[in-house]
């Protein structure tokens, strides 16, 4: 996945020990096809040489105002021209302040000042720095000025105090970046999903689950979330982490899922049930571990079943409820069974695909079920399909009315 491919990105370093992330940085954007232009104050320098950007980056690194290599001896004009975006990391508190009055006395300040494209900052600092009224302000202003803030998080930083204001790590700033390009058409919509498999108790050890490894799910949540989208994800057990700015909730079993969804669902403008929840959970589970001597004459337990509540079909039910996706992994006669679904659970949309081709894979192929027939979508990594996904979506969902709750 090439996420900055044809994108020149220019990032500049201010002083802080959060510099030596952002030669990691550096690496991770090239990765994805980005060109980076460095440009380092000189107290950035104290931090990391420009020795070790330049050999990251395969491009010269900018520190002087008047450096001769560019056209005009003006950097801070011919570096931003033609760039799609510049991102400041770190940022510090002294910095921010001086992005929000206007100064520039280096080439990184008067660069930002005389920008000719998007500006993001990663601000670094103390925890009592980035709680500091001043510093609050600072960024208030600079949100306001349409200055993307990405960041901070919490955590250990390097004077040895524990709390928010450390620099994301590279590969969240390298998420974030790549949210931003991405077009917003679900800005301000509410979107619910769910991901991940069920997992129904035998006894207080033993489950009946699926093979569902939550990746589509959960690149669908990230995919969301990128245009602009108010995103909660109800998710099964899975290994995977919550894309950045996306509400989870965790569950184990259907019933659960099912509780959850439906706490969620009238305020929602669309669900998208990915999921693969388990049609059946056992009556007579175990309050204690069954032991193999256990059970009927062949010494086998005997487990008796229930069907489980049908989430998509409650939520399809709902009266004013959101505009409901379905998703079918089926491992034969895709179309039929897929169509019937559809039609069944009363939805639009329906997205289908063969469980074998998707299972434990990165990539998948998807196939699009509605009323005007079978919409085939090539294949791709999971990420990129879901954003494929996402804009079909934004371009079928209609217009709702205020809600009254």
């Amino acid at each position: 996945m090439q996420d900055f491919a044809h994108k020149r990105i220019v990032l500049g370093l201010t002083g802080g020990v959060a510099c030596y992330k952002s030669a990691d940085l550096v690496r991770r954007l090239i990765e994805q096809g980005a060109t980076v232009d460095v440009v380092m104050t000189e107290a950035a320098t104290r931090f990391i040489t420009p020795v070790t950007l330049q050999a990251l980056s395969g491009r010269p690194v900018y520190t002087d105002a008047w450096d001769a290599r560019v056209p005009n001896n003006m950097p801070h004009i011919a570096l931003t021209r033609g760039a799609d975006a510049i991102l400041v990391a770190p940022a510090s508190a002294d910095f921010l302040s001086k992005l929000v009055h206007g100064a520039a006395d280096d080439l990184l300040s008067t660069l930002c000042l005389a920008r000719a494209c998007p500006l993001l900052v990663a601000p670094a600092m103390n925890i009592e720095m980035w709680s500091n009224p001043a510093t609050r302000r600072n960024v208030a202003q600079l949100r306001e000025d349409g200055v993307t803030v990405l960041g901070p998080d919490v955590g250990d930083q390097a004077c040895g105090e524990t709390g928010e204001g450390r620099m994301l790590e590279p590969l969240a700033l390298r998420e974030e970046l790549a949210a931003f390009f991405q077009p917003k058409l679900l800005a301000g919509k509410r979107v619910l999903l769910t991901a991940g498999p069920t997992a129904e108790p035998i006894d207080p050890v033993r489950v009946i689950t699926n093979r569902s490894s939550g990746k589509t799910g959960y690149a669908l949540a990230r995919a969301a979330a990128e245009a602009g989208a108010h995103v909660t994800l109800v998710s099964g057990p899975t290994a995977l982490t919550a894309p950045r700015g996306v509400r989870r909730v965790g569950v184990q079993t259907a019933r659960q899922m099912h509780e959850a969804v439906l706490a969620v669902a009238p305020l929602a403008d669309v669900f998208i049930a990915v999921a693969a929840v388990a049609d059946w959970r056992v009556v007579n589970a175990s309050t204690q571990k069954i032991k193999k001597q256990g059970g009927n004459a062949s010494g086998l337990p005997t487990l008796s079943f229930e069907a489980n509540p049908d989430i998509l079909a409650d939520v399809a039910a709902l009266p004013d409820g959101p505009w409901c996706v379905g998703f079918a992994a089926e491992t034969e006669n895709l179309a039929e069974h897929a169509e019937a679904k559809r039609r069944s659970k009363g939805i639009d949309l329906l997205v289908g695909n063969l469980a074998q081709d998707v299972m434990d894979a990165d990539t998948t192929a998807l196939q699009l079920f509605d009323a005007q027939g079978v919409h085939p979508m090539p294949a791709a990594d999971k990420l990129t399909a879901a954003r494929r996904l996402v804009a079909e979506i934004a371009a079928r969902l209609p217009p709702r009315g205020p809600l009254t709750a």
